[in-house]
């Protein structure tokens, strides 16, 4: 078993000449003798061991004894020993993912102080092969199938990948060394357990009796096709992604060039991009964006924690926005920032102008200028709403606004908060389209509001 051990840590080269590892070693039996294991290899590259334990208190006495244990194998062994407690309290996760994350940000925190250079996991084979079988049942593609990875890029290692969990126990057995035994492993209330104590055996007696060896070659199969996938990805990625708009852009016609498993993966990138995880995306939403983009026209699609939308031939990932409707009364001079934007308007009174404002209103989409003494009643700043119309300076005649949006090719997901400036009779003045006819400043008059566009502070 142990030359099968060190041919997994040579192949994912876990280890290199002099580093401290950090052991995490719970009290069970994969821990236990995970921890033994690298005492036994530790000289081949020099390197020190160093005991993690994380008590998260769910079992009461038990974890606390657990945690004693863990102390006083480690005082036996000569190791030095870190214990952290991390209770699991009411949480969005269940109790098996809010403990696991909880201890892998412990194991990165110690990473990243320096206290070890890595931190081997205690997990094998069968654990593998469950993980495997798990995510299957949920739908996982073949990033969701590579599952438990040997080495990962946050520098957490797991020697013990490549052996059963019932070799483990007979290596702990043959040793006479003991472990504890978590009470919840037998518990069926856990889709694991119940993979574990059910599901698994009668798939090894109904129809494969190798049926972990086969989903772990799963995993690793499924690992070297990411491994290739990440580097293409990668290289599509920096091609057709961009980050703009406070969300991630990607053109339709991109998408429609590539096969379609390219496709599927650069929009499961661009929703990780824009998300900062995967977490609950699945088959179908990637589906319905490749619909979406597949389409002759804009629209929307939902996927947890993403609002993505087409428009012309852009697709934008991005996180709910606020797009509430707003109303807000201003007077000048003022500064008003535009409700869930990075965008505020600017009024200034300017009296007596010396020179003709003319090509400023005009031409300038940022500024516009109005004619304070044709404004009539209070100024009010509103997003566009369906129906506004009005007579932008220069135009022929009224305009919908939806008409002017088609036409400068202002993508959906910008209108929602789209400002516009309104007197006691209408539109007055609106983002890029300018001051209206009716108001415009024209040359001789005597007091001017100013209106521009500014980055909000």
């Amino acid at each position: 078993m142990l030359e099968r051990i060190l041919a997994t840590i040579d192949r994912y080269r876990m280890f290199s000449e002099g580093q401290l590892i950090g052991v995490a070693v719970s009290g069970g039996a994969d821990s236990v003798c995970l921890l033994h294991v690298l005492l036994d290899l530790a000289a081949r590259w020099h390197l020190a061991l160093h005991v993690l334990h994380v008590n998260h208190a769910l079992r009461g006495e038990e974890s606390r004894q657990d945690a004693e244990s863990v102390a006083a194998l480690a005082a036996r062994l000569g190791l030095p020993c870190t214990l952290r407690d991390a209770p699991v309290t009411a949480h969005a996760d269940n109790l098996e993912q809010a403990a696991r994350k909880l201890r892998l940000a412990f194991f990165r925190e110690t990473i990243a102080r320096g206290a070890v250079d890595r931190v081997a996991l205690g997990h094998t084979r069968s654990d593998q092969a469950e993980t495997v079988l798990f995510r299957f049942l949920r739908g996982s593609g073949a990033a969701g199938l590579a599952a438990i990875r040997p080495v990962t890029a946050d520098s957490l290692v797991r020697p013990l990948i490549g052996i059963d969990r019932e070799e483990a126990r007979a290596w702990l057995g043959e040793r006479k060394i003991p472990w504890r035994e978590d009470s919840t492993n037998a518990s069926l209330e856990f889709a694991r357990n119940r993979i574990r104590h059910h599901l698994l055996p009668q798939l090894a007696r109904e129809w494969n009796p190798a049926i972990t060896e086969t989903l772990s070659q799963t995993a690793d199969w499924a690992l070297a096709e990411e491994d290739w996938w990440r580097t293409e990805i990668d290289r599509l990625a920096a091609e057709h992604l961009s980050q703009a708009d406070g969300g991630v852009l990607l053109r339709t016609e991109a998408l429609a060039s590539l096969p379609l498993a390219a496709a599927r993966r650069l929009v499961r990138r661009a929703m990780e991009q824009a998300k900062g995880d995967l977490r609950a995306i699945d088959f179908g939403h990637v589906a319905r964006v490749l619909h979406l983009a597949g389409g002759a026209e804009g629209g929307w699609a939902q996927a947890p924690g993403l609002d993505i939308c087409r428009s012309f031939n852009w697709i934008r990932f991005a996180p709910p926005a606020d797009d509430t409707p707003y109303r807000l009364p201003i007077t000048a001079p003022a500064t008003v920032r535009v409700p869930g934007t990075d965008l505020a308007i600017s009024l200034e009174l300017i009296e007596k102008p010396e020179t003709s404002p003319t090509g400023e209103s005009v031409y300038n989409d940022v500024v516009g200028c109005l004619d304070w003494n044709r404004l009539s009643g209070a100024l009010e700043l509103r997003n566009w709403q369906p129906g506004d119309r009005y007579q932008p300076q220069g135009a022929s005649g009224e305009e919908k606004v939806t008409d002017l949006f088609q036409e400068a090719r202002i993508p959906l997901w910008k209108r929602a908060q789209w400002p516009i400036i309104c007197d006691g009779s209408g539109i007055v003045w609106s983002r890029r389209f300018g001051s209206a006819a009716s108001c415009a400043a024209a040359p001789g008059c005597s007091v001017i509001l100013r209106v521009e566009e500014v980055t909000a502070a």
